[in-house]
């Protein structure tokens, strides 16, 4: 046994949920010659890397299913993962059928239209068979919010992904009381969803009005052992989509998802959208071609409430934004959970000691976050 064969067996029983004969998938994404990274960057990446291998070894002996795939790492969070990961997982007869249908360009392309869109999860499902039952998704870059995804978990794949992924959080923050998390998340759905409005301030001059009429929080808790289910791992958060072009206030980014900022950005929202961007630090360069390259990347696409009290390193987003008594706000892509924009591009942002206010449609109001400090 290797230390981590633990933590291994306890991600498949029991966040997996794992069933005898079940087929596992294990990806990661390798990291290309012309990225800048930093060396302990580059480092958690090379880890990782050979975690998800290991993660697929153990796989393979334990359960006798554990295909490990890897691939050039994409552009951002929430590009389209390449076709040798479609095969990969729903195989390559149904691949070449979507193909064939005229499909999977736009797929992968993310330019699809409801009537594609709808073809294509029809033939996914008719062969949902052929589809992966377990995707452990170990790549740096998210593919949660893509049709990668969405159809995977349409077909009926349990679907984990741990996107910015350190291998020492099997030891923290993936050490949780799941079922205690699961109960606090699903206290602070059921408050969240009594609300049209909500109101976030923070010391750092964060103060946002976001608009969830019509919307339903969901609660993300690592107990992904229904067909389908989908979340992040390791786990903890009530989140939704925000109404389009409702939210506005203002947000002070101090850090990215893997370092803090040299200096704060202040980005200001209006219409659902960031309308303007204020400070120095390179982020805001980073922010401006990727609106500068799909519109929809301005839009406000999520607000998510920390639920994890194992979690706490505020250098990896995966990790921060499930922080008990955070709250992480994003930028693109919601039709993952909700929203109806398309996007290229997905990224969140923590705030810390925020204080969210419900407000409610006769008026009234309640404080589930006071300073950071959970209320219900």
């Amino acid at each position: 046994m290797t230390k981590l064969d633990t933590a291994f067996s306890s991600l498949f029983t029991v966040n997996m949920g794992y069933r005898p004969g079940e087929r596992i998938l294990v990806f990661s994404d390798l990291i290309r010659d012309d990225e800048g990274i930093a060396e302990a960057d580059r480092d958690r990446r090379s880890r990782l890397h050979a975690t998800a291998r290991e993660l697929a070894a153990f796989a393979a002996t334990a359960f006798g299913s554990g295909e490990f795939v890897d691939f050039s790492a994409t552009g951002a969070s929430g590009v389209e993962p390449p076709v040798v990961l479609w095969r990969a997982l729903f195989g390559s007869g149904l691949v070449d059928r979507l193909e064939a249908a005229g499909l999977l360009a736009p797929l992968l392309a993310k330019s699809i239209g409801p009537d594609g869109l709808a073809a294509a999860r029809e033939l996914v499902a008719d062969a949902s068979n052929e589809v992966a039952d377990i995707v452990i998704a170990l790549s740096n870059n998210s593919t949660s919010h893509t049709n990668f995804r969405k159809l995977a978990c349409h077909a009926g794949a349990r679907f984990a992904s741990l996107p910015h992924f350190d291998p020492e959080m099997f030891a923290t923050s993936m050490a949780v009381d799941w079922h205690a998390l699961a109960e606090r998340t699903a206290r602070l759905v059921t408050a969240v969803n009594r609300a049209e409005w909500v109101t976030v301030e923070c010391p750092n001059g964060t103060a946002m009005h976001i608009c969830k009429k019509g919307r339903h929080a969901e609660g993300d808790d690592g107990l992904l052992t229904v067909d389908g289910a989908f979340g992040n791992l390791p786990a903890g958060e009530a989140y939704l989509a925000p109404l389009e072009g409702e939210s506005h206030g203002v947000m002070v980014i101090e850090w990215g998802p893997t370092a803090k900022l040299a200096s704060p950005l202040t980005l200001t929202i209006a219409e659902g959208r960031v309308v303007r961007i204020d400070g120095d630090d390179p982020l805001r360069q980073r922010l401006e071609a990727k609106f500068a390259e799909h519109p929809n990347c301005r839009n406000l696409a999520e607000l998510g409430i920390g639920t994890n009290d194992k979690a706490s390193r505020p250098d990896n987003v995966l990790e921060a934004e499930k922080i008990l008594g955070t709250i992480h706000l994003a930028l693109g892509d919601n039709t993952g959970f909700g929203g109806t924009v398309a996007a290229p591009f997905h990224e969140d942002y923590v705030f810390y000691q925020p204080t969210v206010t419900l407000q409610m449609a006769d008026g009234t109001e309640e404080v589930i976050l006071d300073n950071g400090r959970l209320q219900v």
